[in-house]
């Protein structure tokens, strides 16, 4: 995954719409439209491999319009120039976090003198509760 490839793709083909946003503005949230929706096709994003795009289409799907097309939404400032780029960049790093993959653990054994350990640890503890019982009656 190259995230320099997935920015330029996202900047090139996400398309943008601004409508009215809601939420505090006086007169001015009648007038502007400040509201950013940022949408993007994910089968024309660049930089991802086959199983990357996977995880992104699986960790995404809430926000995945049934087209294959992901949504953002910024209405966070009074500004559409900022809301723009916040849109861009919250989806850039929405596609890369979901696109990143978990390492593959690789098993290890435990050591024969770390069993060893652990099997006298639960003798002591054995004998620790041994000791606490009742004396046997004859």
């Amino acid at each position: 995954m190259d995230k320099r490839i997935i920015a330029e793709s996202v900047a090139r083909r996400a398309e943008i719409s601004f409508s009215r946003s809601s939420g505090p503005g006086g007169q001015n949230v009648n007038k502007v439209n400040t509201k950013v929706t940022a949408s993007i096709p994910l089968d024309k994003l660049e930089g991802l491999s086959r199983k990357e795009l996977d995880a992104v289409l699986r960790r995404l799907a809430g926000r995945i319009r049934g087209d294959g097309v992901l949504l953002v939404r910024v209405q966070d400032t009074r500004n559409q120039g900022l809301n723009r780029e916040i849109a861009l960049e919250r989806m850039i790093s929405l596609i890369i976090d979901a696109a990143s993959l978990a390492p593959v653990r690789i098993p290890t054994r435990m050591s024969a003198a770390r069993r060893r350990r652990n099997l006298d640890s639960k003798r002591a503890h054995a004998q620790t509760k041994l000791g606490r019982r009742r004396p046997a009656t004859e």
